[in-house]
């Protein structure tokens, strides 16, 4: 199984479309901008589904699901967030089809006209806020904590696997709050969930921040997120938490009525991943032989691979290994003992380093004699020979070695590619030559930002929440700053 996968280092965004089609991830639908999750990169949505659900349960958010359709007078309602999707927004407009005279196929049936568009979910705040009127009414109705797992649609004129496509698959949480000190605890806490899962699970470094004011959600008072560094140098919003302050709720006229018996608008957030966290996770580790998974999001984090001649021999291995396979699952590993005949072992361990499984174990007629192994780690492609009485303890090191090294790689380049500039010039320059994130004075003005990313197309990923507060000068404008801020080029 030849990979033939372009190298990074000559087209790196050639060699991320290859990866995610030849390591069966995903592909190009035959619907315009819409992709297939295939089986395998699906697998590790669902653990990455299941380890967020968990801590969003145990931070006290409930699973809930609300209509793929919204209205179009819901969006209309607030001001900025229908101006912020308006132009990725499809549109359902007729509900019926009919056959066409000239039997050349289906046709809209004019008859079938909406008295009232619908769009197409692009993200629920709408819906959400007209629902929340009818749950909230007293101070004892609150604080309503609710998650939604679905699909949205945003009509994207460049697509690319997991990183930007028309639908995509994400979790949307949604809550309301009595107090303004309650909503923004509640939107810095998620934040700190997303950047634990993405450290201690995805192995991906991030830092933490708030957006300026242009790069706020449409319709957030304050939007918070977490962003990484791909191996390229250009950064990755990972994801956002988002302190809607009373828009929605003055939108949609959600009052509760407090202890005192006064009528008070409900304070709001909003927060979401995506199934971009895919790509991040695919574009951090992964190396010119194929992904490299971290060993907690991993489909099958262990690979068995018996080496043979004839049916005999493999028996013998099969009954060997029937134990080990069995006690690697009692202890939660998940394992895969391939003993396929249709492929040759060489195949097979091309196979298994393209899909990123991170520890492979060979074992032919030498090793049964011996009673050993052939061990072999994906993320340095180091092999070992283990004693089978020691092979199991020696998984469970690997797989949590195998976790701390690749987030320590990803620490340590994105840790070399955070620059201090203090000139434009210098900013210019290296921003083409080195990449990554700059730590640059900025005036606070959008008029300064907008030309920054006009001229270079490098944005502000966020300000730090540890951002270096001092006395400076913009480096565009010569005007006074009292920060540092992080500029990028992005996905």
């Amino acid at each position: 199984m030849g990979k033939n996968l372009t190298k990074r280092s000559e087209d790196y965004s050639k060699w991320y479309n290859e990866l995610v089609i030849k390591a069966d991830l995903a592909e190009n639908s035959g619907v315009r901008g819409c992709m297939v999750i295939k089986p395998y990169g699906y697998a590790i949505w669902e653990k990455m589904q299941t380890e967020l659900d968990r801590m969003f349960k145990e931070t006290g958010h409930e699973n809930a699901y609300f209509p793929l359709f919204i209205p179009k007078s819901y969006l209309s309602r607030e001001a900025d967030h229908v101006e912020g999707f308006a132009k990725e927004c499809a549109v359902v407009t007729h509900y019926r089809l009919k056959n066409a005279e000239d039997g050349s196929g289906v046709v809209v049936d004019p008859e079938a006209k909406l008295e009232e568009e619908l769009i197409v979910r692009p993200t629920s705040e709408t819906i959400i806020w007209d629902t929340y009127r009818k749950w909230i009414q007293s101070y004892r109705d609150l604080p309503v904590l609710v998650n939604q797992w679905a699909n949205v649609v945003r009509w994207e004129m460049r697509t690319r696997l997991f990183l930007r496509t028309a639908e995509f698959l994400w979790q949307e949480g949604h809550t309301a709050h009595a107090t303004r000190e309650e909503a923004i605890a509640e939107a810095e806490q998620m934040m700190g969930v997303y950047a634990d899962f993405a450290e201690n699970f995805m192995g991906v470094p991030v830092i933490r921040g708030v957006k300026s004011e242009s790069e706020r959600f449409a319709g957030a008072v304050e939007t918070y997120c977490i962003e990484a560094l791909m191996q390229d140098g250009k950064a990755l919003q990972a994801g956002t938490s988002h302190f809607l302050g009373q828009n929605f709720a003055k939108a949609f006229d959600v009052k509760y009525a407090n202890k005192e018996g006064q009528q008070e608008y409900v304070w709001a957030t909003s927060w979401g991943v995506s199934t971009r966290l895919m790509g991040a996770l695919v574009m951090t580790h992964s190396d010119d032989n194929g992904l490299v998974l971290p060993p907690k999001l991993a489909p099958i984090q262990v690979v068995i691979v018996p080496i043979y001649k004839g049916e005999d021999q493999l028996d013998a291995i099969s009954d060997h290994v029937a134990p080990l396979v069995q006690e690697l699952r009692s202890r939660g590993i998940s394992v895969k003992y391939d003993n396929r005949d249709t492929q040759k072992p060489g195949w097979k361990f091309n196979e298994y380093e393209l899909k990123g499984v991170p520890v492979r174990l060979a074992i032919g007629p030498r090793d049964l004699e011996n009673g050993t192994y052939e061990v072999a780690r994906r993320d340095t492609m180091e092999k070992e020979i283990v004693k089978g009485e020691e092979v199991v303890d020696r998984i469970e090191f690997l797989l949590d070695d195998i976790q701390k090294n690749i987030y320590s790689k990803a620490l340590n380049y994105r840790e070399e590619h955070i620059t201090k500039v203090d000139s434009y010039e210098e900013f210019k320059e290296l921003l083409e030559s080195k990449g990554g994130f700059f730590s640059a004075h900025w005036d606070g003005t959008v008029e300064t930002e907008d030309a920054i990313k006009e001229e270079t197309k490098a944005t502000i990923r966020c300000i730090p929440l540890d951002a270096e507060e001092g006395e400076g000068v913009c480096m565009y404008s010569g005007k006074p700053s009292k920060r540092r801020v992080l500029f990028a080029k992005a996905y």
